[in-house]
């Protein structure tokens, strides 16, 4: 049964992960870290008790949650697939691959596919070049991708879902 921002009791989970850091202003980063890795984003609740617990404005707490890539405010699927488009991968074919997994997921870049398992988000840069065109699956990085082994990517997490 998959957790929903509803379900969870916000004051207790934040005050913990809060105390966890000590509740020093310099762990902001690793506290929203912690607390998206509840539901895979960052839903208003959970901002606004971050900022009452650690004193802050609420608009410090969004600011920093909206400026790195790394968080979401909104829900996203179990399995961010952030697609690169650098220079290299663009060169060596990523219009393509990006197609590919669209197709696949049923989902454009920047949705979440009707099954709630994909995300597909754009980044600047994975940092892995020599075999692009690469994407990054949450923390696996999968590279020199063809339309075909792009599509079998997302079959791969999907048997994985089914036990298979």
């Amino acid at each position: 049964m998959a957790i929903s921002a509803q379900s969870i009791d916000w004051t207790s989970k934040v005050r913990e992960i809060v105390a966890d850091h000590n509740g020093r202003p310099e762990a902001l980063l690793d506290i929203l870290h912690d607390i998206q890795g509840e539901l895979n984003y960052l839903p208003p609740e959970a901002m606004r008790r971050v900022a009452l617990e650690m004193g802050l404005p609420l608009s410090k707490v969004y600011g920093v949650a909206t400026f790195y890539s790394m968080y979401s405010t909104k829900p996203r699927g179990k399995y961010v697939v952030r697609i690169c488009e650098s220079a290299p991968c663009h060169v060596m074919g990523a219009r393509e691959v990006i197609a590919a997994l669209e197709e696949n997921a049923g989902a454009k870049v920047g949705e979440t596919s009707p099954d709630g398992l994909f995300t597909l988000e754009f980044t600047s840069c994975l940092g892995v070049c020599g075999v692009a065109p690469a994407v990054m699956v949450n923390d696996q990085v999968h590279g020199n991708l063809t339309p075909e082994s792009a599509a079998a990517v997302l079959d791969e997490y999907r048997s994985r879902e089914r036990g298979e």
